[in-house]
């Protein structure tokens, strides 16, 4: 192997944005990193070179642990996005440079400098200043400075970002003519697909810091095996559906499953994966000879040459649902790839009724969330119990048992207690650490990329505002439930929301909580101001008057989005409004309304918890659970 990462870990401050990453990338192979900004890519590529240190891990080229060696030492090229070129010599002077630095004889230099101008189809250039060439001509002499040196690896990043489409491509063409040539290792850094399916013998797909598959680009487009990569891979159809023997169940929908390889599920709640290729459209008075998911609409129809990529819209349908959707959106749309005709003729305009018939699917196990059951060195039964009972509805998937103490003897004792607690709970991983808890929690959720955190609650109205629940709930990026009372079931939710983007967080992530464990909800507003009397929306309620507080019907159309995206999610619900303070009104509808949960967006947090941030209030004075959402809305 040319290149061999082993478990790499790079933090900036307590967040991982490399998360334990392993690789093995062959000889002569072109290995392309694709990942969203910020997903952590450029980090690892520099890791590798030796301009950044590693913080854990271990760095292999050819053989050799290079981990704690100087870049020069590594005997590796670098190409980055803004050339990085030397404007005070010429083309043939910067491509030599690497070379006269290791002492090359200048005549060996001048028939490699020759040979690479040659090579990237710059023959004769070798007088000009880089400011002489276009941005293309300059990345190329770039690449030819970083292959001078014979480096036994090629690491670029996003070397064609800066560049047009028309450059891009033929550089592109360029680069993978002078690879193959020469049998170089590379490692490519991009965000673009494309880039990465043209380019990439395999592609690693990169998120939050952790490197989720690795294969060819059709492995990974045609049999992803996540969520995320699906999506992140071109257009995605998701749906949810059902798994049993050998049949799949999506809605009244029953398809055959034909035998999979043995990393495809094979029994439960499984995603699935139409690719607009996967699909096909029939005018609605033709017969079918596929399996039909719907009828509907075209929404709208995108040229690309030679497909057509055609929105459609359906209508809701009974049992099948989207896993990703927009909030308010009711219906389910498709994108469904179309050959494009010769006579230019759309035989799909848009407005035209459709059946979307099914010509094959992939299937993905569905993603399960990582949750974190946080315990103090107070070890309190009750919590674990009602924490422990909710574990079932809230996941499915693998829970982090994280116990601090104030010493390691307080945190090893209650670290015995919580095992002997949760011996019959599956997949479960213990930790155990001192400190002070609140700040070894915080910690411990920024380096885990966890995806909910559960922490015991304080008693009822107790101001003791630097309490473990109230610190996480503040400062901990993602969703935080906060357990009190005597309530382990969630029959029933209760949903505040406030008007407004921030509010959608709070919905779509307590629609989907209450899908899974099929609870009822309430999608509770507060009108705080003079109200007007505006028809209610309402799910599989009957239609009453309600007051809401309505700003050029701002709040009105939020609920309404709310309460058509509870109904996509398949989740019985009604939208209420109170009118008083914020506060004391959900604190009373939580009461009277015997609620199991309340949820409510951790956007109104400030940097300290003060009287006014509605979710630390109803953290404190709640008597019962409370799950304070926070995170990105996507």
């Amino acid at each position: 192997m040319s290149i061999v990462l082993e478990n790499l870990v790079k933090r900036y401050g307590a967040t991982p944005v490399v998360d334990h990453v392993s690789l093995e990338i062959e000889d002569g192979e072109l290995f392309v990193l694709l990942g969203a900004s910020g997903s952590g890519k450029s980090t690892i590529l520099r890791i590798i070179a030796g301009l950044f240190p590693a913080d854990e891990g271990t760095v292999w080229l050819h053989g050799r642990d290079v981990t704690n060696l100087s870049p020069q030492q590594r005997n590796v090229g670098f190409v980055f996005q803004n050339y990085s070129l030397f404007r005070h010599m010429t083309v043939a002077e910067n491509i030599e440079f690497g070379l006269e630095i290791r002492k090359v004889p200048k005549a060996q230099r001048a028939a490699k400098r020759d040979e690479l101008l040659e090579l990237i189809g710059l023959a004769g250039l070798g007088g000009r200043n880089p400011r002489q060439l276009s941005g293309g001509q300059q990345q190329r002499v770039a690449v030819a400075r970083a292959l001078a040196f014979e480096p036994s690896v090629l690491l670029l990043d996003e070397p064609f970002g800066a560049l047009d489409v028309k450059i891009r491509i033929q550089l592109r063409q360029t680069l993978k003519a002078v690879q193959r040539r020469l049998g170089v290792t590379t490692i490519l850094v991009t965000h673009d697909q494309e880039e990465a399916f043209e380019l990439a013998d395999r592609i690693g797909v990169v998120e939050r810091g952790r490197l989720l598959e690795v294969g060819p680009p059709v492995e990974l487009y045609r049999r992803p095996k996540h969520e995320f990569v699906a999506q992140f891979l071109g257009s995605a159809n998701l749906f949810a559906g059902n798994l049993q023997e050998n049949q799949l169940h999506l809605g009244s929908l029953v398809l055959p499953v034909p035998p999979s390889p043995d990393d495809q599920p094979s029994e439960g709640q499984v995603a699935v994966l139409f690719r607009p290729e996967d699909l096909t459209l029939l005018p609605t008075n033709e017969t079918t000879p596929v399996p039909v998911l719907g009828r509907g609409e075209v929404e709208g129809v995108q040229f690309l040459g030679t497909l057509q990529r055609v929105q459609v819209r359906l209508q809701p349908l009974p049992g099948i649902r989207p896993l990703v959707a927009n909030y308010g959106q009711a219906d389910v749309r498709l994108q469904v790839a179309h050959l494009s005709r010769a006579d230019d003729h759309t035989e799909f305009p848009v407005g035209q009724p459709v059946s979307v018939g099914i010509q094959s699917f992939h299937l993905l196990p569905r993603a399960a969330p990582r949750l974190l059951l946080c315990i103090d060195e107070t070890c309190d039964k009750e919590y674990i119990a009602s924490a422990t009972a909710m574990l079932p509805a809230l996941n499915g998937g693998s829970v982090t048992v994280f116990v601090v103490g104030g010493s390691d003897a307080a945190a090893q004792q209650c670290l015995a207690d919580a095992r002997a607690s949760l011996s019959g709970l599956p997949a479960v991983t213990f930790k155990a650490r001192r400190g002070a808890p609140a700040s070894e929690v915080l910690r411990e959720v920024h380096e885990g990329n966890y995806d909910l955190a559960i922490v015991r609650g304080t008693a009822i109205g107790r101001l003791d505002r630097s309490s473990l629940a109230e610190e996480v709930v503040q400062h901990a990026p993602i969703p935080v439930l906060v357990v009190k009372g005597e309530r382990s079931a969630l029959r029933r939710l209760l949903l505040c929301t406030a008007g407004g983007e921030p509010g959608k967080l709070d919905v779509l992530f307590g629609g989907r909580l209450a899908r899974r464990v099929g609870a009822t909800t309430t999608l509770l507003h507060i009108a705080s101001s003079q109200p007007q009397l505006v028809p209610a929306i309402v799910g599989e309620y009957p239609s009453t008057p309600m007051l809401v507080e309505s700003p050029n019907g701002r709040v009105a159309r939020h609920l309404e989005q709310g309460a058509q995206t509870l109904q996509s999610y398949g989740v019985r619900a009604e939208v209420k409004t109170r009118q008083g303070t914020v506060l004391d009104e959900i604190l009373t509808e939580a009461r009277e309304g015997d609620y199991d949960l309340i949820v409510i967006g951790g956007h109104l947090s400030t940097n300290a918890f003060r009287e006014s941030n509605i979710a630390a209030d109803v953290v404190r004075l709640a008597d019962r659970p409370v799950l304070v959402v926070r995170g990105a809305l996507n």
